[in-house]
C-alpha cells in the first residue's frame, strides 16, 4: 500500500515498506516496466503545515533489451528516494519542479507517482547482455555473439583509406 491518511502522518511519522507492482495503474505503456515490482521502503512524515516528506529507497529489477544483440536482458534498478509534497497555493513551493502538490482538500497522499517518476530516472538507458557482447552484423544483422557471419569478408569503403594510412602511421 503506497497511499497514506494524512491525519496519520501528521500524528506520527509512517514506515513505509511496500510493493509498486507491475500491473499497476500508474505505469504508461511505454514506460520500462519492473519485471516483478519496485519495492520501496522508507519515511513519510509531516515537514510542516501542509507538508510532507518521503525518504527512502526503490529497487527492482527492469526487463529490457541488449543495446547490441537485442536479447532479452534484466537489470537491477536501485536508487535514494527523497520526495517532498505541498499543498498546492503554498507560495514558497508553487513554482518549484521539485515539489509534489497536493489538493488542499486531499486526505490520502499516494506515493506512487512520485515512485514511478523516480524509476525512470534511474533506470539505466542501456544495458549489454554481457560485457563482451559482440552485438547484430550491421550488413546482415546476424548475432556475432553465436559466431561470425558470412559476410565479414566485404569490402571496406575506400573514402576511408586516408584515416586509416595515418592510423598505420602511428603504430
Amino acid at each position: 500500500m503506497l497511499s497514506f491518511d494524512l491525519r496519520t502522518i501528521d500524528e506520527h511519522a509512517v514506515r513505509v515498506d511496500s510493493i509498486l507492482a507491475a500491473d499497476d495503474a500508474v505505469w504508461l505503456e511505454a514506460d520500462p516496466r519492473p519485471a516483478e515490482g519496485v519495492r520501496v521502503t522508507g519515511r513519510l512524515s509531516a515537514a510542516g503545515p501542509g507538508r510532507y516528506y518521503f525518504s527512502g529507497r526503490i529497487e527492482g529489477q527492469v526487463g529490457t533489451e541488449c543495446r547490441r544483440c537485442l536479447t532479452d536482458v534484466s537489470a537491477p534498478v536501485a536508487d535514494d528516494a527523497h520526495f517532498v509534497y505541498a499543498e498546492a497555493g503554498d507560495a514558497e513551493v508553487d513554482d518549484d519542479p521539485d515539489v509534489y502538490h497536493l489538493d488542499a482538500r486531499s486526505q490520502e497522499l499516494d506515493l506512487r507517482p512520485a515512485v514511478r517518476e523516480q524509476w525512470l530516472l534511474s533506470v539505466p538507458a542501456f544495458v549489454e547482455c554481457r560485457p563482451d557482447c559482440q552485438g547484430l552484423c550491421p550488413s546482415c544483422g546476424a548475432d556475432l555473439n553465436a559466431g561470425p557471419c558470412g559476410c565479414a569478408d566485404r569490402p571496406v569503403d575506400p573514402r576511408w583509406d586516408a584515416l586509416r594510412a595515418l592510423r598505420d602511421e602511428r603504430s
